[in-house]
């Protein structure tokens, strides 16, 4: 295989394909919880760490996106926690102690759902934070790799993966390394998770506002702060969910 544009463009059109059909009926499946849980006046919960914080973004605060979205992120160690911000740092995420004071940082109630993303599914952070969520009775999406969780020991103490915990697993399509275009002297360029995790989250958003028009009722749904009327639309939807979701860095 080439490494070109054209190259990544055909791996990344066949992979899209496949996760697309692949993984209709849990899309579907993950959009029944989320739309369960906004009826009973629920929010989602995005949680990402490293390049999967992407996912977090995708479904949390964006034009086109559900408002009772709420971005769980490492940094809130910082700016909701008052840690001081040298304890955050490119290993953190394999720390499963920092996951509790996250879940007890965010302004979560009983009803609230989770969408938690791991391209790997073994970092200790986000295997315990999976583990707090069903814990506290949270029902809870996954999306990540089968193949890279597959190959990998858990870096959690009880040696699980953030799969183990879900109630739905989306599976990203990535291959091991996520990079999918080989180098002749070993190697890969060419990463596609965070295109298929995007496909993932934006379809589950289609869904769920699917079910909720179908049911009559008018979805809870961003528009662009960069067009006429935007900044007041939002303000009016943001105004139901005071104190519960957050928006900013």
């Amino acid at each position: 295989m080439t490494v070109s544009a054209e190259a990544y463009l055909a791996v990344v059109t066949e992979t899209i394909g496949r996760v697309a059909a692949g993984q209709r009926d849990n899309v579907g499946r993950a959009a029944d919880l989320i739309a369960e849980s906004l009826r009973a006046d629920g929010v989602v919960h995005a949680f990402g760490t490293g390049h999967s914080e992407a996912l977090a973004m995708e479904i949390a605060g964006r034009a086109g996106g559900l408002v009772p979205t709420n971005r769980i992120a490492l940094r809130d160690l910082v700016l909701h926690g008052g840690e001081p911000a040298d304890v955050l740092g490119p290993k953190l995420e394999r720390e499963p102690a920092v996951a509790r004071r996250l879940y007890e940082l965010a302004p979560v109630r009983p009803q609230d759902v989770f969408v938690l993303a791991s391209n790997s599914g073994v970092n200790g952070a986000m295997v315990e934070f999976a583990s707090i969520v069903k814990e506290r009775g949270h029902a809870l999406v996954a999306i990540t790799s089968a193949a890279h969780s597959a190959r990998m020991t858990s870096r959690h103490p009880s040696g699980r993966k953030l799969a183990d915990f879900a109630d739905v697993v989306l599976d990203n399509g990535a291959p091991y390394g996520d990079a999918t275009l080989p180098l002749p002297g070993g190697g890969a360029v060419g990463a596609v998770s965070s295109i298929t995790a995007a496909l993932l989250a934006q379809q589950i958003v289609a869904e769920v506002v699917a079910r909720l028009l179908a049911a009559g009722e008018r979805p809870p749904v961003y528009l662009s702060a960069n067009i006429a009327g935007g900044d007041e639309h939002n303000a009016e939807l943001e105004a139901r969910y005071a104190g519960r979701i957050r928006r900013g860095a």
